[in-house]
Protein backbone atom coordinates (compact mmCIF):
# COMPACT_ATOMS: atom_id res chain seq x y z
CA UNK A 1 0.00 0.00 0.00
CA UNK A 2 2.83 2.37 0.89
CA UNK A 3 4.65 1.65 -2.40
CA UNK A 4 1.44 2.22 -4.32
CA UNK A 5 0.90 5.55 -2.57
CA UNK A 6 4.47 6.64 -3.33
CA UNK A 7 3.94 5.68 -6.95
CA UNK A 8 0.81 7.84 -7.18
CA UNK A 9 2.65 10.74 -5.51
CA UNK A 10 5.48 10.53 -8.05
CA UNK A 11 2.99 10.45 -10.92
CA UNK A 12 1.08 13.37 -9.41
CA UNK A 13 4.18 15.52 -8.95
CA UNK A 14 5.35 14.68 -12.46
CA UNK A 15 1.97 15.58 -13.95
CA UNK A 16 1.88 18.81 -11.95
CA UNK A 17 5.35 19.77 -13.17
CA UNK A 18 4.39 19.12 -16.79
CA UNK A 19 1.18 21.15 -16.44
CA UNK A 20 3.08 24.00 -14.76
CA UNK A 21 5.67 24.14 -17.55
CA UNK A 22 3.02 23.99 -20.28
CA UNK A 23 0.99 26.70 -18.57
CA UNK A 24 4.01 28.99 -18.30
CA UNK A 25 4.88 28.37 -21.95
CA UNK A 26 1.32 28.98 -23.16
CA UNK A 27 1.02 32.15 -21.08
CA UNK A 28 4.35 33.51 -22.33
CA UNK A 29 3.68 32.78 -26.00
CA UNK A 30 0.10 34.09 -25.78
CA UNK A 31 1.26 37.32 -24.12
CA UNK A 32 3.95 37.85 -26.78
CA UNK A 33 1.50 37.22 -29.62
CA UNK A 34 -1.21 39.49 -28.20
CA UNK A 35 1.24 42.31 -27.42
CA UNK A 36 3.24 42.05 -30.62
CA UNK A 37 0.82 41.18 -33.41
CA UNK A 38 -0.41 44.76 -33.73
CA UNK A 39 3.05 45.93 -34.80
CA UNK A 40 3.71 43.13 -37.27
CA UNK A 41 3.35 44.77 -40.67
CA UNK A 42 4.96 44.24 -44.03
CA UNK A 43 6.95 47.44 -43.56
CA UNK A 44 8.18 46.22 -40.17
CA UNK A 45 9.39 42.94 -41.69
CA UNK A 46 10.84 44.24 -44.97
CA UNK A 47 12.32 47.67 -44.30
CA UNK A 48 15.42 48.98 -42.57
CA UNK A 49 15.25 50.85 -39.25
CA UNK A 50 15.12 54.63 -39.18
CA UNK A 51 14.57 57.52 -36.79
CA UNK A 52 16.84 56.00 -34.15
CA UNK A 53 15.07 52.61 -34.27
CA UNK A 54 11.70 54.23 -33.54
CA UNK A 55 10.54 53.80 -37.14
CA UNK A 56 11.03 51.50 -40.07
CA UNK A 57 11.52 47.78 -39.56
CA UNK A 58 13.95 45.06 -38.58
CA UNK A 59 14.74 43.44 -41.92
CA UNK A 60 18.55 43.83 -41.51
CA UNK A 61 18.27 42.24 -38.05
CA UNK A 62 16.32 39.28 -39.47
CA UNK A 63 18.89 38.71 -42.22
CA UNK A 64 21.78 39.12 -39.78
CA UNK A 65 20.29 36.59 -37.36
CA UNK A 66 19.70 34.01 -40.10
CA UNK A 67 23.22 34.46 -41.52
CA UNK A 68 24.73 34.19 -38.05
CA UNK A 69 22.94 30.90 -37.37
CA UNK A 70 23.78 29.42 -40.79
CA UNK A 71 27.50 30.22 -40.55
CA UNK A 72 27.53 29.04 -36.94
CA UNK A 73 25.94 25.72 -37.91
CA UNK A 74 28.35 25.13 -40.81
CA UNK A 75 31.29 25.87 -38.53
CA UNK A 76 30.21 24.15 -35.32
CA UNK A 77 28.19 21.07 -36.32
CA UNK A 78 30.98 19.36 -38.35
CA UNK A 79 33.53 19.93 -35.57
CA UNK A 80 31.14 18.67 -32.92
CA UNK A 81 30.19 15.64 -35.03
CA UNK A 82 33.82 14.69 -35.71
CA UNK A 83 34.65 15.03 -32.02
CA UNK A 84 31.68 12.85 -31.09
CA UNK A 85 32.75 10.22 -33.64
CA UNK A 86 36.22 10.11 -32.13
CA UNK A 87 34.93 9.87 -28.56
CA UNK A 88 32.38 7.18 -29.41
CA UNK A 89 34.19 5.06 -32.00
CA UNK A 90 37.95 5.50 -31.67
CA UNK A 91 38.96 6.69 -28.23
CA UNK A 92 39.88 4.63 -25.23
CA UNK A 93 37.50 5.76 -22.52
CA UNK A 94 40.12 5.29 -19.82
CA UNK A 95 42.92 7.17 -21.58
CA UNK A 96 44.14 10.50 -20.25
CA UNK A 97 43.61 12.17 -23.65
CA UNK A 98 39.95 11.14 -23.76
CA UNK A 99 39.40 12.32 -20.20
CA UNK A 100 40.98 15.65 -21.10
CA UNK A 101 38.60 16.04 -24.05
CA UNK A 102 35.58 15.23 -21.92
CA UNK A 103 36.77 17.65 -19.26
CA UNK A 104 37.15 20.35 -21.91
CA UNK A 105 33.65 19.67 -23.29
CA UNK A 106 32.08 19.74 -19.83
CA UNK A 107 33.95 22.92 -18.99
CA UNK A 108 32.84 24.63 -22.19
CA UNK A 109 29.24 23.64 -21.46
CA UNK A 110 29.43 25.39 -18.08
CA UNK A 111 31.23 28.57 -19.14
CA UNK A 112 29.02 31.71 -19.07
CA UNK A 113 28.19 32.99 -22.53
CA UNK A 114 29.71 36.42 -21.86
CA UNK A 115 33.09 34.73 -21.40
CA UNK A 116 32.80 33.32 -24.92
CA UNK A 117 32.26 36.86 -26.14
CA UNK A 118 35.41 38.11 -24.42
CA UNK A 119 37.34 35.12 -25.77
CA UNK A 120 36.08 35.82 -29.29
CA UNK A 121 37.19 39.44 -28.99
CA UNK A 122 40.66 38.51 -27.78
CA UNK A 123 41.30 35.49 -30.01
CA UNK A 124 39.34 35.94 -33.24
CA UNK A 125 39.30 39.73 -33.51
CA UNK A 126 42.54 40.90 -31.93
CA UNK A 127 44.74 37.87 -32.62
CA UNK A 128 43.51 36.06 -35.75
CA UNK A 129 41.90 39.05 -37.46
CA UNK A 130 44.70 41.48 -36.71
CA UNK A 131 47.21 38.86 -37.82
CA UNK A 132 45.39 38.42 -41.13
CA UNK A 133 45.50 42.18 -41.70
CA UNK A 134 49.23 42.23 -41.02
CA UNK A 135 49.83 39.37 -43.44
CA UNK A 136 47.75 41.15 -46.08
CA UNK A 137 50.05 44.15 -45.67
CA UNK A 138 47.30 46.72 -45.83
CA UNK A 139 46.84 49.71 -43.58
CA UNK A 140 43.10 49.22 -43.24
CA UNK A 141 41.52 47.11 -40.50
CA UNK A 142 39.33 44.64 -42.37
CA UNK A 143 39.54 41.46 -40.32
CA UNK A 144 40.96 42.94 -37.12
CA UNK A 145 37.58 44.33 -36.17
CA UNK A 146 34.23 42.80 -35.11
CA UNK A 147 32.33 41.18 -37.97
CA UNK A 148 29.80 38.46 -38.69
CA UNK A 149 32.47 35.78 -39.23
CA UNK A 150 34.06 36.18 -35.81
CA UNK A 151 30.64 36.39 -34.15
CA UNK A 152 29.54 33.17 -35.88
CA UNK A 153 32.72 31.31 -34.90
CA UNK A 154 32.35 32.48 -31.31
CA UNK A 155 28.77 31.24 -31.30
CA UNK A 156 29.92 27.94 -32.83
CA UNK A 157 32.26 27.42 -29.86
CA UNK A 158 29.32 28.03 -27.54
CA UNK A 159 27.16 25.39 -29.22
CA UNK A 160 29.79 22.71 -29.88
CA UNK A 161 29.27 20.95 -26.48
CA UNK A 162 25.55 20.60 -27.24
CA UNK A 163 26.32 19.02 -30.61
CA UNK A 164 28.95 16.68 -29.18
CA UNK A 165 26.67 15.32 -26.46
CA UNK A 166 23.66 14.76 -28.72
CA UNK A 167 25.66 13.16 -31.56
CA UNK A 168 27.62 10.93 -29.19
CA UNK A 169 24.41 9.66 -27.63
CA UNK A 170 23.03 8.93 -31.09
CA UNK A 171 26.17 7.03 -32.08
CA UNK A 172 26.07 4.94 -28.92
CA UNK A 173 22.44 4.08 -29.63
CA UNK A 174 23.49 2.27 -32.82
CA UNK A 175 23.66 -1.49 -31.98
CA UNK A 176 27.15 -2.98 -31.81
CA UNK A 177 25.88 -5.88 -33.92
CA UNK A 178 25.78 -3.57 -36.95
CA UNK A 179 29.38 -2.59 -36.42
CA UNK A 180 30.43 -6.21 -35.97
CA UNK A 181 28.56 -7.18 -39.12
CA UNK A 182 30.31 -4.53 -41.18
CA UNK A 183 33.74 -5.52 -39.88
CA UNK A 184 32.95 -9.21 -40.47
CA UNK A 185 32.19 -8.47 -44.13
CA UNK A 186 35.66 -7.00 -44.59
CA UNK A 187 34.93 -3.31 -44.25
CA UNK A 188 37.43 -1.09 -42.49
CA UNK A 189 36.50 0.71 -39.31
CA UNK A 190 36.01 4.01 -41.13
CA UNK A 191 33.93 2.35 -43.87
CA UNK A 192 31.75 0.79 -41.18
CA UNK A 193 31.28 4.14 -39.49
CA UNK A 194 30.58 5.99 -42.75
CA UNK A 195 28.28 3.42 -44.35
CA UNK A 196 26.52 1.92 -41.30
CA UNK A 197 26.93 3.92 -38.10
CA UNK A 198 26.47 7.48 -39.38
CA UNK A 199 23.35 6.74 -41.49
CA UNK A 200 21.73 5.17 -38.43
CA UNK A 201 22.74 8.15 -36.26
CA UNK A 202 21.67 10.90 -38.67
CA UNK A 203 18.64 11.71 -36.49
CA UNK A 204 20.90 12.47 -33.55
CA UNK A 205 23.17 14.62 -35.71
CA UNK A 206 20.20 16.64 -36.90
CA UNK A 207 18.92 16.88 -33.32
CA UNK A 208 22.26 18.39 -32.33
CA UNK A 209 21.91 20.86 -35.19
CA UNK A 210 18.41 21.81 -34.04
CA UNK A 211 19.59 22.38 -30.47
CA UNK A 212 22.52 24.45 -31.71
CA UNK A 213 20.23 26.58 -33.89
CA UNK A 214 17.80 27.09 -31.02
CA UNK A 215 20.49 28.31 -28.67
CA UNK A 216 22.47 30.30 -31.21
CA UNK A 217 19.47 32.26 -32.47
CA UNK A 218 18.67 33.66 -29.05
CA UNK A 219 22.11 34.26 -27.53
CA UNK A 220 23.31 37.87 -27.33
CA UNK A 221 26.28 37.98 -24.95
CA UNK A 222 28.79 36.13 -27.22
CA UNK A 223 28.25 38.57 -30.09
CA UNK A 224 28.33 41.81 -28.07
CA UNK A 225 32.04 42.32 -28.70
CA UNK A 226 32.54 40.27 -31.84
CA UNK A 227 30.35 41.72 -34.55
CA UNK A 228 26.83 42.90 -33.71
CA UNK A 229 25.84 46.53 -34.28
CA UNK A 230 23.03 48.52 -32.68
CA UNK A 231 21.97 50.60 -35.69
CA UNK A 232 23.05 49.44 -39.13
CA UNK A 233 20.32 49.97 -41.74
CA UNK A 234 22.03 47.88 -44.40
CA UNK A 235 22.73 44.22 -45.01
CA UNK A 236 26.18 42.67 -44.56
CA UNK A 237 27.83 42.21 -47.96
CA UNK A 238 30.83 40.14 -46.83
CA UNK A 239 32.04 38.12 -43.87
CA UNK A 240 34.05 41.12 -42.67
CA UNK A 241 30.97 43.32 -42.20
CA UNK A 242 29.14 43.97 -38.98
CA UNK A 243 25.49 43.01 -38.73
CA UNK A 244 22.29 43.56 -36.80
CA UNK A 245 20.72 40.86 -34.65
CA UNK A 246 17.15 40.54 -33.40
CA UNK A 247 18.17 39.47 -29.89
CA UNK A 248 20.55 42.40 -29.50
CA UNK A 249 17.93 44.72 -30.97
CA UNK A 250 15.45 43.58 -28.29
CA UNK A 251 18.05 44.04 -25.55
CA UNK A 252 18.86 47.59 -26.63
CA UNK A 253 15.22 48.58 -27.01
CA UNK A 254 14.40 47.22 -23.55
CA UNK A 255 17.37 48.69 -21.67
CA UNK A 256 18.79 51.68 -23.55
CA UNK A 257 15.72 53.36 -24.99
CA UNK A 258 14.93 56.77 -23.45
CA UNK A 259 11.24 55.82 -23.40
CA UNK A 260 10.83 52.09 -22.84
CA UNK A 261 7.04 52.29 -22.74
CA UNK A 262 6.96 53.89 -26.20
CA UNK A 263 9.01 51.05 -27.65
CA UNK A 264 7.20 48.22 -25.87
CA UNK A 265 5.17 47.35 -28.98
CA UNK A 266 8.33 47.14 -31.09
CA UNK A 267 9.96 44.98 -28.44
CA UNK A 268 7.10 42.47 -28.39
CA UNK A 269 6.92 42.43 -32.18
CA UNK A 270 10.68 41.78 -32.37
CA UNK A 271 10.38 38.93 -29.85
CA UNK A 272 7.56 37.44 -31.92
CA UNK A 273 9.69 37.65 -35.07
CA UNK A 274 12.64 36.06 -33.25
CA UNK A 275 10.45 33.17 -32.13
CA UNK A 276 9.12 32.76 -35.67
CA UNK A 277 12.63 32.77 -37.16
CA UNK A 278 13.87 30.24 -34.60
CA UNK A 279 10.87 27.96 -35.06
CA UNK A 280 11.17 28.29 -38.85
CA UNK A 281 14.81 27.21 -38.89
CA UNK A 282 14.04 24.38 -36.47
CA UNK A 283 11.18 23.20 -38.68
CA UNK A 284 13.50 23.17 -41.71
CA UNK A 285 15.99 21.03 -39.78
CA UNK A 286 13.22 18.71 -38.59
CA UNK A 287 11.93 18.27 -42.16
CA UNK A 288 15.47 17.45 -43.36
CA UNK A 289 15.85 14.95 -40.52
CA UNK A 290 12.52 13.34 -41.41
CA UNK A 291 13.43 13.04 -45.11
CA UNK A 292 16.83 11.52 -44.27
CA UNK A 293 15.22 9.05 -41.87
CA UNK A 294 12.58 8.15 -44.44
CA UNK A 295 15.23 7.68 -47.12
CA UNK A 296 17.22 5.47 -44.77
CA UNK A 297 14.20 3.26 -44.03
CA UNK A 298 13.41 2.97 -47.74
Amino acid sequence: MKKKLMGWLVIGFSAFSVILILAALIYMVTDIVLQGKGNITWEFLSSAPKDGMMGGGIFPAIVGTVLLVIIMAFAGVPVGTITAIYLSEYSNRNSIFTKMIRFAVNTLAGVPSIVFGLFGLGFFVQFVGAGMDKVAGGNSMRWGQPNILWASLTMALLTIPVVIVSVEEALRAVPDDLRAGGLALGATKWQTIRKIVLPNAVSGIMTGTILAVSRGAGEVAPILFTGVAYFLPKLPHSLSDQFMNIGYHIYIMATQSPDVEATKGIQYASVLVLLAVTFGMNIIAIVIRYKLRKKQIA
